[in-house]
């Protein structure tokens, strides 16, 4: 039987998701829910159907698992406690500081329901934690180290386009490659963050706009570009269509260790990410624990969960028995 998946908020997110179930044949793509008008919505999945949100609670009797592919800044804080009421819900919360708060919003609402929600999925949090948490296990004396990049910050690049006089704008994050050598080297370096990451902006800027003001705006804003070193490139709307308009990323997570017993033996675990498109990958993750929350909540699981509570065998389409034959 498949597992009937409903999707709420259809943008980049939503899309990934609605891809990613095309490769999971033991799921189906129900419903798509949405704050637009649902008759300016067109989606790729034939067999299913667009809803507006208001129209969710009616389904939930259709849906074994709702993805919420909403922001993490003002909708999943709302949406993933109010509809873990109603479903088995997955999100993508990646404001690293408030998870603890949200983890106890949704646990709240799902175990009062009788629901799986599992939150922070994706590559960080998500498959980034996991191999921090792993690594820090196997080598308990050590240091980690996690860089982001070469890729688009979503958010970043959101908060350029809010200042005044600016167009459109893309901003990449890029590790400082002698700080990765460094990591990698076991040399177990203090690093601050100007030193870890540096940041660079294409910006289409408005005509008549103050290409100065902007740039100092944009170096000497609080929480995203103050404590790094960044260059601003102003450049035509043409060109940034032409090479900058796609959504790459990745990063690296890296811990460094000693065992023997006088700490004679030096290791390092890397974990590497290289990203066509960030959502896509995000979604295809999220696509995979929606497969977990289901067989969880089947066995009578509820309430909140992350990466870290979740068995990696829920996660694969594959029996027991092919795992231990095929990947162990």
């Amino acid at each position: 039987m498949s597992v009937r998946i409903g999707i709420l908020g259809y943008g980049n997110l939503g899309r990934g998701v609605e891809c990613a179930i095309k490769h999971n044949p033991d799921m189906e793509l129900v419903a798509v829910f949405t704050r637009r008008n649902p008759k300016d919505v067109t989606i790729l999945t034939e067999t299913a159907k667009v809803y507006s949100v208001n129209d969710a609670e009616k389904m939930k009797d259709q849906i074994d698992v709702l993805i919420i592919c909403g922001g993490s800044a003002t909708d999943l804080p709302i949406q993933t406690p109010k509809y873990a009421q109603w479903f088995n819900v997955i999100d993508s919360f990646d404001t690293h500081k408030r998870i603890p708060e949200h983890f106890a919003a949704v646990d709240k609402s799902a175990s009062e329901n009788g629901h799986v929600g599992i939150i922070s999925v994706g590559w960080d949090p998500g498959m980034f934690s996991l191999n921090r948490m792993y690594a820090n296990a196997i080598l308990p004396g050590g240091c980690d180290y996690t860089f982001w990049g070469k890729g688009v910050s979503q958010g970043h690049s959101d908060a350029i386009r809010r200042i005044e006089g600016v167009k459109d704008a893309r901003q990449y994050t890029i590790p400082v490659e002698a700080a990765l050598e460094s990591v990698r080297n076991g040399e177990n370096p203090q690093l601050s963050t100007r030193e870890k990451h540096t940041r660079e902006c294409f910006v289409v800027a408005q005509e008549g706009a103050d290409l100065a003001r902007i740039e100092r705006e944009i170096k000497t804003m609080p929480n995203y570009f103050d404590e790094y070193d960044t260059t601003v490139h102003f450049i035509s709307e043409e060109e940034l269509k032409k090479n900058h308009s796609g959504i790459p990323h990745g990063g690296f997570v890296i811990r460094t260790g000693k065992t023997g017993w006088n700490d004679e033996n030096s290791h390092v675990i890397e974990y590497s990410l290289k990203l066509d498109s960030n959502p896509e990958f995000t979604s295809s993750v999220l696509v995979a624990y929606a497969r977990a929350a289901y067989r969880m909540n089947q066995e009578g699981q509820k309430g909140c969960k992350t990466v870290f509570d979740v068995a990696p065998a829920y996660l694969s389409a594959m029996s027991g028995e092919e795992l231990r034959k095929h990947l162990l």
